[in-house]
């Protein structure tokens, strides 16, 4: 029966990380109505992902070939490593064009409730890298309460073997309004405020 495919496919694609049951069924009903060569190779690129895909031996990060371009680009600044947490967050600061070093991906957060440590994160691998050359590490992990427990781990950790440690700016986003932020994103603003003077 017709409508149980289309159950299916809708229960199917539910799954998929910010699609809800709506968007799914116009997403299903997109693919009925689309040319059969568009569900095919999306169907193929699916099925294919994870065998062409894999994380790269030095930073963890997703690629192709490894080491990944990132890491292969002897134009880029190795005294210099900027902490993810995952590996799409790469992609993210990449698609600024305003970092030129290297990156280390966490594979998550230290989160005691979800018994997540250091030991299950790539900790040590850092640490290894961190001793062969660099002078900075940039901590970007995202602003929330495990995000800024792992910084500050790290951030200690990293301090004690001699290396500087920074942490992206948080703050109120260009162009947004001040009335329209939240409180703990105002007082991220204030205790990183910046001084416009002269002295």
């Amino acid at each position: 029966m017709a409508r149980d495919a289309i159950d299916q496919l809708v229960r199917q694609l539910s799954r998929l990380p910010g699609i809800g049951a709506k968007s799914a069924t116009r997403l299903a009903y997109y693919l009925l109505q689309s040319d059969r060569t568009y569900p095919e190779t999306l169907a193929e690129s699916i099925r294919t992902i994870q065998d062409r895909v894999i994380r790269c031996s030095v930073c963890g990060s997703y690629t192709e070939a490894d080491p990944c371009d990132i890491c292969s680009d002897q134009s880029r600044d190795r005294s210099l490593i900027c902490v993810v947490e995952q590996p799409q967050d790469v992609s993210v600061l990449e698609a600024t064009g305003a970092y030129r070093g290297l990156y280390h991906v966490l594979g998550g957060v230290i989160s005691p409730i979800d018994g997540v440590g250091p030991e299950n994160l790539t900790v040590g691998d850092l640490i290894h890298r961190c001793d062969a050359g660099v002078e900075e590490v940039i901590l970007a992990t995202n602003p929330t309460v495990e995000g800024d427990t792992t910084a500050l781990y790290l951030a200690r950790m990293l301090e004690e073997r001699g290396l500087r440690v920074s942490r992206l700016a948080l703050g109120l986003p260009v162009g947004g309004d001040l009335e329209y932020a939240d409180r703990l994103t105002i007082e991220r603003s204030l205790r990183g405020r910046t001084n416009l003077g002269s002295g």
